[in-house]
């Protein structure tokens, strides 16, 4: 066995998810419910996908966001709840150093991605309301819609391919327990033998830039959103002007609360269980119910799935309510 450089400790090759709990009654219930929710996140988002792509009247920025942000949370979950699936399944809790490594690089790069998408369409509606009649002009087009989005993937790649320049020659001994149900930074990052303060102070920075940055910028979007709706004086002006971003405001304001809970203002009397919950919201959850909050509070894409439910003879839209 290997032995860690100046210590007499037995250097971890793997490390043990505790995730949920030890129960064994438990998990074939919770296989169950993280399977379905596996499902219809797959299901709800390729859905989303498919109706950008094929229907033209969904092809507008709006919509092109709305696409890739459902291709961002089809690669979000699916970072995590295959692992997670396994390990319910079989009772092998274990993962080996690498592979934690490698799924905290591709979590991190989605999770970065995403922010600043939210906030890409934060700054698409409000130009949509504050700015109509330029618009057109001011978000012209493909180019530089694809350009934002490019952008932002291209800015997590590079960030997060600095932070593993530090991250990866990692040597962990001690523990080899984390107490999560994926493989996060902080708990992960404090069963390291090696000096980690360098590591530690470039997350926080990037981290601090990468979510509160985007959050500033979706939140001073939403001031001149909602001050511009105020403004109106028709009830139905009002009503139509905020239909148009209450699905993305609703999104946002699960992710960033969770997130905010778990990351920003952790306690150490709170609970882990609480924070594995909270947890939950962002990396489980939310790509869950994304397609569904966009398909039910949007009028082009519900015209577009009951469209598609009547050629292809479907009972949904009567199960649904939505036609």
């Amino acid at each position: 066995m290997e032995k860690a450089e100046g210590k007499n400790e037995t250097l971890v090759v793997e490390f043990i998810l505790l995730g949920f709990g030890n129960a064994p009654e438990l998990q074939p219930l919770l296989f169950l419910l993280f399977l379905l929710i596996y499902i219809v996140t797959m299901a709800g988002n390729i859905l989303i996908i498919m109706l950008v792509v094929v229907d033209q009247h969904l092809h507008t920025p709006m919509y092109f966001f709305l696409g890739n942000l459902a291709c961002l949370e089809i690669s979000y979950t699916s970072t995590i709840l295959p692992r997670m699936l396994a390990s319910l399944l079989t009772g092998d809790r274990t993962i080996s150093v690498k592979c934690c490594l490698v799924q905290t690089y591709f979590f991190a790069i989605i999770a970065t991605t995403e922010n600043l998408l939210l906030a890409a369409m934060s700054y698409d509606r409000y130009l949509a309301i504050c700015n109509p009649l330029r618009y057109a002009a001011l978000m012209n087009g493909r180019v530089f819609c694809f350009q934002l989005v490019a952008g932002s993937w291209v800015y997590s790649f590079l960030v997060n391919g600095t932070l593993n320049y530090f991250l990866f020659p990692l040597t962990f001994c001690g523990s080899k327990y984390i107490d999560h149900f994926f493989c996060d930074f902080s708990p992960m990052i404090k069963l390291s033998c090696g000096d980690t303060q360098t590591l530690q102070l470039a997350t926080f920075t990037v981290s601090t830039i990468g979510t509160l940055v985007p959050l500033l910028l979706t939140l001073t979007s939403y001031i001149y959103i909602i001050t511009a709706i105020l403004r109106i004086h028709s009830t139905t002006g009002r009503q139509k002007a905020f239909s148009t971003c209450s699905s993305h405001l609703i999104v946002v304001t699960i992710l960033y609360m969770s997130v905010i809970t778990v990351y920003v203002f952790p306690t150490s009397n709170t609970p882990k269980v609480l924070n594995k919950i909270f947890s939950l919201f962002y990396t489980v959850l939310t790509p869950m119910v994304n397609p569904i909050i966009y398909s039910l509070r949007n009028k082009e894409v519900k015209q577009c799935v009951v469209f598609l439910c009547q050629l292809f003879k479907s009972p949904i839209p009567q199960l649904l309510q939505i036609g």
